[in-house]
């Protein structure tokens, strides 16, 4: 049923200029809706705050965290986010709207996909995390949902709602945030959420594409934890035989359950799927696999939801408003012979499911029991080195120290850590250590126009930054194999670790001239003494050129090549001998249709005065061999 009749913010205009034209979709946290920006007349999509959530702080500040670190990364394969603000009890993100679909709207309705298509989503998703890594932030909620596949084909991720700084990424509040299916074995036990949170959900999302269901799956989520925790990713082609062993690799190496074996960051997993794919040929590529059904979601494995984890005398209370929390269920049974203990093969998982049993039945005892003695820690993120000082003051706690780092996230001189977090509670007469914001550490590109490839990238790498892509063209004054130009060019100030493409020189170009048709010491003699390597096939084929000559080169005539590049000629065996078979006494046009489908040319030759369409003669006997594109001549019936 269609409840946008129903939404009282449908048909609103918020701040005065966004007006909100339908409910595109509803989530734990927050509704999105299509609308217009009547200043701009444009389309976006606006992401509303459920009012109950507005009144809490913490999602406040994710709220604007997701604004500010999104509008920061300012990436083509990121959803952008163009405005942040509040109307009433409402708060809000006027985003880019992209018509299309999910990844799991296209998962759901196709099932597994070919390789190719599979690395062309992956790649651009992974190019938008490599962007958030290298200026500092962990998504934590990777998943199909929050891939948005446009109309146009362009790959978006959206939903950097739970963003995080690279720099404070361990959840110390007793609760982990994400969806069961996609959950690091790290983040289930502990709470660590650095940039291989992502990998390890891409490793899965690229599972998911290439099987068509999840690796893992459970009656319950506390079946899917135990199984994140205790069982490697199984290979792709274990579901889908005959899938390259390339591509079970990369999922391998993205889903390693010890987070130090995965690549450090999706710009690294880039890397790895840009090498697997040139490893694929395009049969490999574009297999159509078998499309067996997904298998079935639920809701609590694909919502993005809060698992509790051991909460102890100092915690602080999980709000029910604010939250959601996957329901106490079993884990897998043991074996009968086995002993109790033995269903929890690491301390972490019998901890979670404690810790759910904790949530629901013992936090808010243990809060309340304690309540007196102690005081919540503000939430100071963002706020100047002054601001917070007189914020930790008035609640009656002082300053422990106050370390200085750099970090792309937030401005020079504001508060970008605290120990401890922002909400924790500790004792009334307690002290905060502050970690202030240097700003990024930057860096200056180096100019490297004219440098030979190696060294432009150990100048980079020398530098601090990261050599990226590197793609080719001629050029009439760079040498070939060095360095055109770069992105971002030279002399521009960047952040440690941004990466850096490269256009190198092929050199001056070579028109390649049409030498088919002539002999091969002909052919190779012209191309040599334009500087290009010649080779020939192993094996000479029939052409229409007479034999001994070249039947085909591998770079076309007119084609511009660069110095070096190498043409393989195909020397000609001459035409095939194809026999001729028998026409006389057929009609004209029924003798021409079958000596022209054997690739003979045909003459029609009329007597004089002859008014018959019945083949009288033919050039060539029957039953004789003619070359292939050779003519036949039939001459009709004359008087």
């Amino acid at each position: 049923m269609d409840t946008t009749l129903d939404d009282p913010l449908v048909g609103q205009t918020l701040d005065g200029r966004y007006r909100v034209d339908a409910r595109i979709a509803a989530g734990g946290m927050a509704t999105v809706y299509r609308a217009v920006d009547t200043r701009l007349d444009r389309v976006l999509a606006l992401k509303v705050m459920h009012p109950a959530l507005a009144a809490d702080p913490g999602f406040v500040d994710r709220f604007i965290r997701e604004a500010k670190s999104v509008a920061r990364l300012a990436h083509p394969n990121v959803v952008a986010v163009f405005d942040q603000g509040t109307h009433g009890p409402y708060t809000y993100l006027a985003m880019e709207y992209v018509s299309g679909c999910t990844l799991r709207d296209v998962l759901r309705e196709r099932g597994a996909l070919q390789p190719r298509a599979a690395l062309d989503i992956l790649e651009p998703v992974l190019a938008a995390l490599g962007a958030a890594h290298r200026a500092g932030f962990v998504h934590r909620d990777m998943k199909p949902e929050n891939v948005l596949i446009g109309d146009d084909g362009r790959v978006k991720v959206a939903d950097f709602g739970l963003v995080r700084s690279v720099d404070s990424v361990t959840n110390t509040t007793g609760s982990v945030l994400g969806t069961v299916s996609y959950l690091a074995p790290e983040q289930i036990e502990n709470g660590v959420a650095d940039t291989r949170v992502d990998v390890y959900a891409c490793g899965v999302v690229l599972y998911e594409m290439l099987a068509g269901s999840k690796p893992h799956t459970g009656a319950n989520p506390a079946q899917v934890l135990y199984q994140h925790l205790n069982e490697d990713v199984p290979p792709p082609s274990a579901a889908v035989p005959g899938l390259p062993a390339a591509l079970d690799e990369l999922v391998a190496q993205a889903t390693a359950r010890n987070p130090d074996l995965r690549p450090y960051d999706a710009a690294a997993l880039l890397g790895l799927a840009m090498d697997a794919r040139a490893q694929l040929g395009d049969a490999e590529l574009d297999a159509v696999p078998p499309q067996a059904r997904a298998a079935e979601r639920t809701a609590a494995e694909d919502r993005t939801s809060v698992i509790p984890r051991p909460v102890t005398s100092h915690a602080e209370p999980v709000s029910h408003t604010s939250r959601l929390a996957a329901p106490p269920l079993p884990l897998p049974p043991a074996p009968a012979s086995a002993p109790a203990a033995a269903r929890f093969r690491r301390p972490g998982v019998l901890l979670t499911v404690l810790g759910v049993l904790l949530f629901l039945g013992l936090g808010t005892g243990v809060w309340y029991i304690s309540s007196g003695q102690f005081t919540k820690v503000p939430n100071l993120l963002g706020k100047t080195e002054t601001e917070a000082k007189s914020q930790l003051s008035a609640a009656g706690l002082g300053v422990k120290r106050i370390d200085r780092k750099f970090s792309a996230a937030f401005d020079k001189g504001t508060v970008m850590n605290t120990d401890p977090a922002g909400g924790k509670r500790i004792r009334g007469n307690g002290a905060v250590t502050l970690t202030i914001s240097r700003g990024p550490e930057v860096v200056i590109v180096p100019d490297l126009k004219g440098k030979p490839l190696e060294a432009a990238k150990a100048e980079l790498t020398s530098a601090g930054l990261t050599p990226g892509a590197v793609t080719q063209a001629f050029s009439q004054d760079v040498a070939q194999g060095s360095v055109i130009s770069t992105d971002p060019t030279g002399g521009q100030k960047r952040a440690l670790d941004t990466v850096v493409a490269m256009v190198v020189s092929k050199g001056r170009p070579v028109p390649v001239p049409r030498v088919t048709g002539a002999s091969l010491d002909q052919a190779r003699s012209t191309l040599e003494g334009l500087g290009l390597k010649v080779e020939t096939a192993p094996e000479a084929v029939n052409s229409p050129s007479p034999a001994g000559t070249v039947a085909n080169q591998s770079i076309g005539a007119g084609t511009q090549a660069a110095t070096g590049d190498t043409v393989t000629l195909t020397v000609s065996k001459g035409p095939r001998q194809i026999p001729v078979p028998d026409v006389t006494d057929q009609e004209v046009d029924a003798a021409r249709a079958t000596l022209e489908g054997l690739g003979f040319k045909v003459k029609v030759d009329r007597p004089f005065l002859s008014f018959s369409n019945t083949v009288d003669s033919q050039s060539v006997p029957a039953g004789q061999n003619a070359a292939e594109g050779s003519t036949i001549t039939i001459r009709t019936k004359g008087l």
